[in-house]
């Protein structure tokens, strides 16, 4: 799409070098034909570096954008973002064209594969699965009834995908106006599970609005469980029943979650840390110590003040 046309269509003056633009990235992995967004101040050396040909930002931080990449100025970054993202969505589960799919791999019947997917030896595909285009499936990797794959994800060899599980779908992100209301953010990213994750029957781990939400190598997630976009999940981390973990917040390795636990977006959570059963997660914490309760604190602190709210209450 020109992005003079581009510009146009979401309202934003542009007087620039008109060029083509084929989709959307994030600042540190945009190139010259690709348009990026700039809205967090903590992100300010991505954008200082960044080889994205457009980047929507706000007047304030147009001094900070190399000369490499032109500006599209709004006011609010975030909504324009959200206007443009609809002018790069792709249609989804395309399955005009062929895929590859390996003789010694096994197909059930009653499973749809889209264009340009591949499938590798070993491979085991059960009744009802549905996998979207551009998909990668590795080697030895099992896929019980009624999965959904979307499109583009990589899925590493000897993964395990329980029953109903979705591996995928567009995150919880919207935009909003002045008059309240909701514009969806079309996310055009990609779900990344390294090699031996095991995911639990009706888990949903959403795709990244740009770039990828990955799930490291080793991790075993349970039933129920909520991954939003553009997490990431540690190596070898263990997410029990009904975890949730919003968007954007980074676990370190072995990282445990106990079961009804969850996170705030945006968080980070060090290495080997663990979160007890219906533990909530609102600031990022260090690894190596174990946390319970809301808010949270350190297991044997919350153990020592329910033990005390209990003393309390059965002496009056």
């Amino acid at each position: 799409m020109k992005l003079s046309l581009l510009a146009q269509a979401i309202s934003l003056e542009f007087s620039g070098s008109d060029m083509e633009v084929t989709s959307f990235a994030t600042l540190k992995e945009a190139t010259s034909s690709q348009i990026a967004f700039f809205e967090n101040p903590k992100l300010l050396a991505d954008l200082e570096n960044t080889k994205a040909g457009v980047v929507i930002l706000a007047p304030t931080y147009k001094e900070h954008l190399p000369k490499s990449s032109q500006a599209l100025l709004s006011d609010n970054p975030h909504l324009s973002m959200a206007y443009a993202s609809a002018y790069f969505a792709k249609k989804a589960f395309d399955t005009s064209k062929p895929a590859t799919i390996s003789d010694k791999s096994s197909i059930a019947p009653h499973v749809v594969i889209g264009s340009g997917t591949v499938i590798e030896e070993g491979t085991y595909i059960m009744p009802n699965v549905t996998i979207g285009a551009n998909v990668r499936i590795g080697k030895n990797v099992h896929i019980f009834p009624n999965v959904v794959i979307y499109d583009d994800a990589i899925i590493k060899d000897n993964c395990i995908i329980q029953a109903g599980a979705i591996i995928g779908s567009d995150g919880f992100g919207y935009a909003h106006t002045k008059m309240g209301e909701h514009i969806k953010i079309h996310h055009s990213g990609n779900v990344i599970l390294e090699e031996d994750v095991e995911v639990g029957s009706n888990t949903t781990i959403d795709r990244a609005v740009f770039g990828s939400t990955i799930i490291k190598k080793g991790t075993k997630i349970d039933n129920l469980v909520q991954i939003g976009h553009n997490c990431e999940i540690g190596q070898a981390c263990i997410l029990v029943a009904q975890t949730g973990i919003s968007g954007s917040t980074k676990l370190g390795r072995n990282v445990v979650m106990g079961g009804q636990s969850a996170t705030a977006g945006h968080l980070e959570i060090g290495d080997f840390a663990t979160v007890a059963a219906r533990g909530g997660v609102s600031k990022s914490i260090q690894g190596g110590k174990i946390y319970g309760g809301f808010p949270l604190t350190l297991q044997t602190e919350w153990l020592k003040t329910q033990a005390k709210l209990a003393r309390f209450f059965t002496k009056n």
